[in-house]
């Protein structure tokens, strides 16, 4: 639909913000901007969903991750169109985030070009580079793969992976606040995509000014 490790501790869905910070807001809540006196429970709020969800998507077994990947895969391909001549951001998986490195390789095949964002130190926007199977890797930050070497490029197509997400679009990250800072200082907005497993979709993040929502999500359903 449009819209490894082991060892996870069991799933919860208790939150870790107060009480009276989750009553307070409206059952109804969709968008609206929380106050900023309320940014701190929003903070707390988000990183014990942010281990809920990443803990619940580790116990995903091998098969199914692939099937699912599989599936949203599929849903990129429908969501984004035509490839050929086009530069498309994806991203090396990570903790159990959804593989499109077979897609990757689709995309080449049919006339397109991939890149891989890299961190290039705290708080700074990603960098894109250009890859293709062969490439030289290396271990960048997290220790995730990255391109070794090459010039910056602008990407037609950004997909960014979510822990979470809501009905308005809006990505719940690793709290790095790294594709957010990108997009914002991109000259030319890209396609935007966030991709994630159908469990990973929640009421709201709470969005705070900063928050830039995605312009569509897909995921395995």
């Amino acid at each position: 639909m449009i819209s490894d490790e082991k060892g996870a501790p069991p799933e919860t869905h208790e939150y870790a913000s107060p009480p009276c910070f989750m009553h307070e807001l409206s059952p109804d809540y969709q968008a609206q901007v929380v106050s900023r006196d309320r940014w701190p429970d929003v903070t707390r709020w988000r990183k014990a969903e942010r281990t809920r969800l990443i803990d619940e998507r580790l116990l995903v077994g091998a098969e199914e991750r692939t099937a699912k990947s599989e599936r949203i895969a599929a849903a990129l391909d429908e969501a984004i169109g035509k490839v050929s001549g086009r530069l498309v951001s994806v991203y090396w998986p990570f903790r159990g985030e959804p593989d499109l490195r077979n897609w990757a390789v689709r995309v080449i095949m049919r006339g397109g070009r991939i890149a891989l964002p890299v961190v290039i130190q705290k708080a700074w926007p990603l960098e894109f580079r250009v890859w293709s199977p062969g490439d030289p890797l290396e271990r960048g930050v997290w220790n995730i793969l990255v391109p070794s070497h090459g010039p910056a490029v602008q990407p037609d197509v950004v997909i960014a992976p979510v822990v979470g997400f809501d009905d308005t679009n809006y990505r719940l990250g690793y709290g790095g606040g790294f594709f957010d800072r990108t997009l914002a200082a991109m000259s030319r907005r890209p396609l935007v995509i966030g991709v994630g497993y159908t469990g990973s979709r929640i009421p709201t993040i709470y969005p705070q000014p900063h928050d830039i929502p995605m312009d569509v999500i897909v995921t395995d359903e």
